[in-house]
């Protein structure tokens, strides 16, 4: 069974850091772009940041320059690095990422979702 299990959540004062963790694991072929989302109550899934494959990273606006997302190939793994905090922050951080999975007809093409590690920041 292929998964993303996110983890490094928790509750951090206005203008702290908190690092977040996503790894990729069972039968997996190839893992190619990588994002982070997150969602706050009674808001719209919005998009943080991505890593794909090719090197690109992209941010949203509102966290450019506050946080840096960074990737182990070998290990599957995402990270996000988030500092100067802000309540605004808060909310339910979901990995997602592009596989190929192994089956046993050949690579098949998939999109995970991880459950998510909740953040909250507070003032």
């Amino acid at each position: 069974q292929v998964q993303l299990v996110e983890s490094g959540g928790g509750l951090v004062q206005v203008g702290g850091s908190l690092s977040l963790s996503c790894v990729a694991s069972g039968r997996i072929f190839s893992t190619n772009d990588m994002a982070w989302y997150r969602q706050a109550p009674g808001k719209q899934r919005e998009f943080v940041a991505s890593f794909g494959e090719t090197g690109i990273v992209t941010y949203a606006d509102s966290i450019t320059g506050r946080f840096t997302i960074s990737r182990e190939d070998v290990q599957r793994t995402i990270h996000l690095h988030m500092t100067n905090l802000k309540p605004e922050d808060s909310g339910l951080y979901q990995c997602t990422a592009d596989i190929l999975e192994e089956t046993k007809w050949g690579p098949r093409a998939e999109t995970l979702w991880g459950k998510g590690t909740p953040v909250t920041v507070s003032t």
